[in-house]
């Protein structure tokens, strides 16, 4: 079977679809502007008085009662995640200009964004820094002791260095670390 060539014969080379016209806003006088925002201020109030979790349906339970002071309320994160945009925007110009290190910049501030975002969903912070520039170290603690379970320290207790332990009520050091190593190779001389 051969496949015949279709010709058309309406021209609608020069189409263009249809323009939208919009009618233009009325600017507002500073006046107007002012009542507006007492307006909404007052709307806003109400509602917030007649649901007590009003704008707090996107995070998570535990976070609704942490103290202003603390390091990770849910208004800090917030202003944090503002901040990471803003630098995201000027990353993404300078990685239009091809700048140097502007592409592992671009990944980093959109993890950190992702992060933040996901420990006011679910109450998580799962980044290893934190603060409006990622310019503090989260320090790790432990929630369930770790035992070896195999080889020649079998049944010992697991410690890392810099994570806090309960049962031993503070952080686990690099020289608490150096004794227990002393304490390992003296035992392992003796036998």
């Amino acid at each position: 079977m051969v496949k015949r060539k279709l010709q058309v014969l309406t021209d609608n080379s020069s189409w263009e679809a249809p323009k939208k016209v919009r009618k233009p806003r009325k600017p507002m006088t500073e006046k107007q502007r002012v009542a507006a925002a007492k307006r909404l201020e007052k709307a806003r109030e109400a509602r917030a008085a007649k649901n007590p979790e009003y704008g707090l349906s996107s995070i998570h339970t535990s976070l609704r009662d942490l103290p202003n002071d603390h390091q990770l309320h849910p208004k800090k994160v917030k202003l944090w995640i503002k901040t990471q945009k803003e630098i995201l925007k000027a990353e993404r110009a300078n990685l239009r200009n091809k700048i140097k290190g502007s592409v592992s910049r671009v990944a980093e501030s959109k993890a950190y964004i992702r992060n933040m975002k996901k420990y006011l969903r679910d109450g998580d912070w799962v980044d290893d820094f934190y603060g409006e520039y990622m310019d503090k170290k989260i320090s790790r603690r432990c929630i369930a002791q770790g035992y070896y379970w195999y080889g020649p320290n079998k049944g010992e207790l697991k410690f890392d260095v810099g994570v806090w332990y309960p049962l031993l009520g503070c952080v686990y050091t690099q020289e608490m670390y150096n004794e227990d190593e002393e304490m390992k190779n003296a035992k392992s001389t003796k036998r």
